[in-house]
């Protein structure tokens, strides 16, 4: 039997799952935060040393849990960049975040390649504050110096993956990490250093991409590690999604993706074309309010924001159609559809209708038609949608469980609690590990039961949830006439 591990080193920690290598079962585990000097101010939150990654790296992995495995594979945040000397060494801490201070220079990137279209066209993406490639550009504009002392620009996972291995001339990375840098083409499958030049002042070194099943190399102590990847491509590695099935994330944020068999390069920006850690690719969407609409409405009511049982126990009283009351949760702006400045409405207010109960159950329905929405632009591009898997605690709400299915027009799927990151990490590895051992092909991973789950059907209900998303549709055109495409709704 081999032993595998995967390693999700995510915002604020480290998480390690140790697994059966044929079977996927997870035998132990190991968790560290990363280290935290003093209180940052708010520039320094959005920078960190790299080495509190390594030190809780670890600590996480203390005790002996790696004992006995035969291979590692490593998943990181997205979000961030390091820009490293000649010697190897980072000129400054890796900038990490969806840094505010980088709107301008994300302003002048978009510029610079004639706007959203031709980003969209050239790399899946369009430049915002969280890409790499805007950190770079803000990096030139901000610390010139340190901008041109960078000879190498790699991700958390490939610096992660390069000091497991020993620092080695050779760095790497994945098809999956580099597609949400900024300046990797997903439809082309190949790096653009001249966006890397544009936004840093100068050319680069960029790592080597590897296929899913390659192997970065192996550890001083024999251990294989494989490409790593980013924490999306990873959970959804994990989660064992194919074609026809969505995820949707809810957190104060919302995101939908799913997998699809060709980039998806969108000039309006809504959709970003990622890949995927096995060959495919993630079309993703993202809402900018999801459970902050739910806190927001608990609070209006005077529960408690951060329990929602009892608002969902108070929605489950109202009716489908919330009495008429229909609420655009655009709470922090929104980016599907894209208003960044407008703000939240409730809307069909009359005297019957101003309870607590349908006041709840409109925010529910908001929330619902809101990342139905989102679907539905992938929808209208091809994506095929038949299944959704719902994550975060949000999802064990019981309104959640029973408006979900008809208001997203598909089956339901909550999976159980669990970093589905770094098991997604530990199959990758797994599949690098037994293609080397001639255990498994390169051309399909390793077969891992998918997560355990609860699954919800839309059943009689259909009708009425499409009732509903008419409702909201309706009022979101009337304030906002073609903020979304057609075929979208």
């Amino acid at each position: 039997m081999g032993i595998v591990a995967g390693l999700d080193s995510s915002s604020e920690s480290t998480h390690i799952i140790v697994c059966d290598a044929e079977t996927g079962a997870v035998l132990k585990q190991g968790y560290a935060p990363h280290p935290v000097a003093g209180q940052p101010d708010e520039a320094k939150a959005y920078e960190i040393d790299p080495q509190s990654w390594l030190l809780s790296l670890g600590e996480a992995c203390g005790g002996g849990l790696l004992e006995g495995v035969r291979a590692i594979g490593v998943a990181a945040r997205q979000d961030a960049v390091l820009a490293l000397d000649a010697m190897g060494t980072p000129v400054r801490p890796a900038l990490v975040g969806s840094d505010q201070r980088m709107q301008g220079a994300a302003a002048d990137l978009t510029d610079s390649l004639g706007g959203r279209g031709a980003w969209a066209e050239a790399v899946g993406n369009v430049p915002q504050a969280q890409l790499p490639v805007t950190k770079l550009a803000w990096l030139r504009r901000e610390e010139p110096e340190a901008a041109q002392r960078a000879a190498q620009v790699l991700l958390p996972q490939d610096w992660l993956v390069w000091q497991l291995l020993g620092r080695p001339q050779r760095r790497t990375t994945d098809r999956g990490a580099a597609s949400a840098t900024g300046y990797y083409s997903t439809a082309g499958e190949t790096w653009r250093g001249d966006l890397v030049a544009a936004a840093l002042g100068h050319e680069a070194g960029l790592p080597e991409v590897l296929g899913p099943a390659e192997s970065a190399g192996r550890t001083p102590e024999g251990l294989v590690i494989s490409a790593g990847t980013g924490e999306t491509m990873a959970a959804a590695f994990g989660l064992g999604v194919g074609v026809g099935d969505a995820v949707v994330t809810l957190g104060a944020s919302g995101a939908v993706f799913a997998v699809h068999d060709r980039a998806l390069p969108d000039p309006s920006g809504i959709i970003t074309s990622l890949a995927d850690a096995t060959g495919m690719h993630l079309p993703v969407v993202h809402t900018a309010n999801a459970v902050r609409a739910l806190r927001g409405t608990a609070e209006l009511l005077g529960l408690d924001p951060k329990d929602l049982a009892g608002l969902s126990e108070l929605a489950l009283r109202s009716t489908p159609g919330s009495h008429g009351l229909v609420l655009l949760p655009y709470l922090e702006g929104e980016r599907t559809p894209d208003l960044p400045h407008t703000a939240g409405s409730l809307h069909g207010l009359r005297r019957e209708s101003m309870k607590p109960e349908h006041m709840a159950r409109a925010a529910f329905e908001g929330m619902l038609c809101s990342l139905a929405d989102a679907i539905g632009v992938l929808r209208g591009r091809g994506v095929t949608v038949d299944r959704v898997f719902l994550l975060g605690a949000a999802a064990e709400l019981p309104a959640v469980q029973a408006l979900a299915p008809a208001l997203l027009g598909a089956q339901v799927v909550v999976p159980e609690a669990a970093d589905y990151t770094a098991l997604g990490a530990a199959r990758q590895a797994a599949w690098a590990w037994g293609v080397g051992e001639g255990r498994f092909s390169p051309d399909a991973p390793p077969p891992w039961p998918g997560a355990a789950h609860q699954v919800f059907e839309p059943g009689d209900e259909l009708p009425v949830g499409q009732a509903v998303r008419q409702q909201y549709t309706a009022v979101r055109e009337q304030q906002f006439p073609g903020a979304l495409p057609v075929d979208a709704g």
